[in-house]
């Protein structure tokens, strides 16, 4: 990707676009013609299994007010108490959190290129699947992935979380 696509792409997405060239990753993101808010949605506008997109859910840590997110298989449900035995206490995360720490809307939050550090976890039921799908900074946008090449962008554990 030349710098001049990038430009055609919202900001948020821009960033991710960035962030995935700098890291050497093979694919840039994608725009959906319809909003893919619901991993339902994205998997739909993709033609993939639902347990391919990568969804990314944001709970805020109770001790130090840190987004913690956790990346896991779009058909499964994320167990707290999982995820609390893991990072400490969470609660949930509204709206407003989300933006102020990932610099990403509810519905498109990429696992990687947020304002500020989150903790991080990867479900290992995404490993289920030889390719997978992100959101990439935008209800509209997506990017393809391996489930390894998410453990190596975002740098995080592998766990069982849901």
């Amino acid at each position: 990707m030349c710098g001049s696509e990038l430009h055609a792409f919202p900001e948020t997405v821009q960033r991710v676009a960035r962030f995935l060239q700098d890291a050497d990753h093979p694919h840039s993101p994608q725009m959906l013609d319809d909003a893919a808010r619901t991993a339902q949605q994205a998997a739909d506008a993709l033609g993939i299994a639902v347990g391919q997109i990568a969804k990314s859910i944001i709970f805020r840590r109770k001790s130090d007010d840190v987004a913690v997110l956790v990346v896991t298989s779009g058909d499964k449900r994320v167990d707290e108490k999982k995820v609390d035995a893991i990072v400490g206490k969470t609660g949930r995360a509204d709206a407003e959190f989300v933006k102020a720490k990932t610099g990403f809307s509810i519905g498109g939050v990429s696992p990687f290129a947020h304002a500020t550090p989150a903790v991080t976890l990867i479900d290992r039921e995404l490993f289920r699947f030889d390719e997978i799908w992100a959101a990439a900074g935008h209800p509209h946008a997506v990017v393809r992935l391996h489930p390894a090449d998410l453990e190596r962008l975002t740098g995080a554990p592998v766990a069982d979380v849901v």
